[in-house]
């Protein structure tokens, strides 16, 4: 999380100085200094609030320069027209080759005005010209500082990760003619399915301690002070969580609803117009703004509002220019760093650098400076063979939808199950004694868990495993992956994982460089999902099951590009708990949230693997492999 800064009433005067040649490490406060002079604004808005908004602008004044800006609710910090920040821009390849810098806190945030509201996209109707939203604000911005500071060449890019992504997406929706280019990155798209949720099943562990960052402001009164952080008086996650019980009982008992997006948040389980208010994908259309959307594949956060907010661009887009790119990433991994391992797992060498200078750089550079540009549409990092792959589309074109089906036997195939008998699998699921979400004590949703060895979850009892043979050939995944289970409960309710995993074999040389751990028979897991049961149908009106009725539970894992290399195995695990990642089910039908210690209960869990009751996972896998 960053910091922020005061306003002061500053001239428009930038006095004349030339660039210093970039310093080896090109980011400290120094060369700021020495290069840009730092302005404080209230910029006002259209109903007559005040965003405060800090300007650096180049000293060589001897020429005209673009704008690049980031909104944020996390602050623009350091205030004081005489602080300035140690780097500027997406990178340090921006600050060395000259923009105006803009960093504005958002509505309701730090030291500008009004009060702050989550995730406000765009409105159905404006009553009169004074409503406002996140686009209007954007554009008030931008409309201003082309008004108001001198030199600039007329156009504007904007960039952000995470809730600065959403509001770089929001951005988008003010359809200003001076916005030319823009990078959501990371960006949060719709709340329910991004953060807070996952298929209705609540991301606990990523969103309790979190809120509280947002006490700092609770009315329109501007702040530099800092919300005191949530102290668990424990580093073990796993405990802390299964003493507190439901997200009612965390909240009755740590926060006395004084945390009111919190509140929100356990008060709405359900996909109802809270919700639905605050998703800016259905806003997405008429954007002439070319847009480069960014995110990670392990990223734990963001991951589905990178790939929706493309896929919806793309889409509703077709003649503006839309570009992807996804590296082997954590949540804001690009930005910083080599980007070469997480965790145990070696991705052959740095990606990020290549990243920032060959897509982020080169983009906004050809977009605001007129330069050359040789960039695909889609630009991935194909993990598992550890190489970029250029593609004009996401899913590539040439990708074949294909079955992999759960066999009794606890084998995984292409081919499909040939018994017509019911034959099935189970497991009891015991929410007092759920799974862990990673083999290791953590107060945190650790990001290494996304590719973290799962051999500690297939050895449990209530972890269904299934693995293919060893493979004869390469076999790349290029696309979303949707599960296709067919189930049965003693239960009224159950939550349902699916992972699919890449299982190394014996004689997997280890990576000393990355980790000391043993990858002989590694199960690196590459892609994980949760699903609530009860919303199987729909998010928005759950509805039990019928303990012992086969039922169809259909959901998406979300998309990957991996190749599981010959020699290596395809594995699937399943199970119905992953604690405290997302929340414990009680496995009976009610409103989880304010689950009490007695609800939880017991149940056994059917996986049918027969012909006439498949269950399978739906892949795209790259045709010839």
């Amino acid at each position: 999380m960053k910091k922020l800064t005061l306003f002061l009433s500053v001239s428009l005067f930038f006095p004349f100085a030339v660039f210093a040649q970039p310093n080896p490490n090109n980011s400290d406060i120094a060369y700021v200094k020495a290069n840009y002079q730092k302005f404080e604004y209230q910029i006002p808005m259209r109903d007559g609030k005040k965003l405060f908004t800090a300007v650096y602008v180049p000293r060589d004044q001897t020429k005209k320069y673009p704008f690049m800006m980031v909104r944020t609710p996390y602050n623009v910090g350091p205030y004081g027209a005489d602080q300035y920040r140690s780097k500027l821009g997406p990178s340090e390849l921006f600050m060395n080759d000259g923009y105006i810098f803009v960093y504005q806190d958002v509505r309701g945030r730090w030291m500008s005005e009004g009060i702050y509201e989550e995730m406000t996209p765009e409105k159905e109707t404006h009553k009169t010209n004074k409503d406002v939203e996140e686009g209007t604000d954007a554009y008030d911005t931008i409309d201003w500082l082309l008004k108001n500071i001198p030199n600039n060449t007329g156009k504007v890019g904007v960039w952000g990760i995470s809730y600065p992504g959403f509001y770089t997406t929001t951005t988008l929706l003010s359809r200003h003619p001076a916005l030319v280019a823009a990078s959501p990155q990371a960006p949060i798209s719709d709340l329910y399915r991004d953060d807070g949720f996952h298929n209705g099943a609540l991301m606990v562990m990523a969103n309790f301690g979190f809120y509280p960052f947002f006490t700092n402001r609770q009315d329109g009164n501007p702040t530099q002070r800092y919300a005191k952080q949530f102290d668990y008086h424990t580093d073990d996650g796993y405990e802390f969580y299964m003493k507190a019980g439901s997200a009612q009982n965390l909240s009755d008992k740590y926060y006395k609803d004084s945390i009111r997006l919190w509140t929100e948040m356990i008060d709405h389980p359900n996909y109802d117009q809270h919700w639905k208010d605050q998703n800016v994908l259905p806003h997405l259309h008429d954007i002439k703004t070319a847009v480069l959307v960014t995110g990670g594949w392990y990223d734990a956060e963001d991951l589905y509002g990178a790939i929706k907010t493309y896929e919806t661009l793309a889409k509703n887009n077709p003649s503006t220019p839309v570009y992807f790119a996804m590296g082997p990433w954590v949540h804001g991994g690009w930005s910083r760093g080599d980007g070469d391992h997480l965790g145990d797992v070696d991705f052959g060498g740095p990606t990020g650098p290549f990243y920032r200078e060959k897509i982020e750089f080169a983009f906004f550079s050809h977009y605001l400076k007129g330069t050359d540009l040789d960039l695909p549409k889609v630009s991935v990092f194909e993990t598992g063979a550890n190489q970029w792959r250029k593609y004009n589309a996401w899913p590539p074109r040439e990708a074949v939808e294909k079955n992999l089906y759960l066999l009794p036997g606890g084998k995984l195939s292409l081919d499909e199950p040939k018994a017509t008998d019911d034959n099935y699998d189970q497991f009891i699921s015991d929410p007092d004694k759920p799974v862990p979400f990673i083999n290791d004590i953590t107060i945190d949703m650790k990001k290494e868990y996304m590719t973290a060895d799962q051999r500690f979850a297939a050895r449990r009892p209530d972890v269904l495993t299934y693995q293919t043979e060893v493979l004869d050939k390469d076999v790349t995944l290029a696309g979303n992956i949707w599960a296709n289970l067919k189930i049965s409960t003693t239960g009224t309710d159950a939550d349902w994982v699916v992972k699919v995993i890449d299982v190394y074999p014996d004689s997997v040389i280890n990576n000393k460089r990355t980790s000391s751990v043993k990858l002989s028979n590694y199960e690196q897991m590459v892609r994980s999902e949760a699903m609530r049961g009860k919303f199987r149908n729909s998010f928005e009106q759950p509805e039990p099951f019928v303990p012992g009725k086969i039922t169809p539970v259909n959901f998406e894992l979300q998309d990957v590009l991996h190749t599981f290399k010959k020699g290596h195995r395809i594995m699937v695990q399943i199970q119905s708990t992953w604690f405290p990642l997302i929340d414990r089910n009680p496995q009976v039908f009610e409103n989880i949230m304010k689950a009490k210690p007695g609800d939880y209960k017991k149940a056994t869990h059917r996986i049918y693997t027969s012909k006439n009751n498949p269950s399978y996972l739906k892949v795209r896998v790259l045709a010839g492999e």
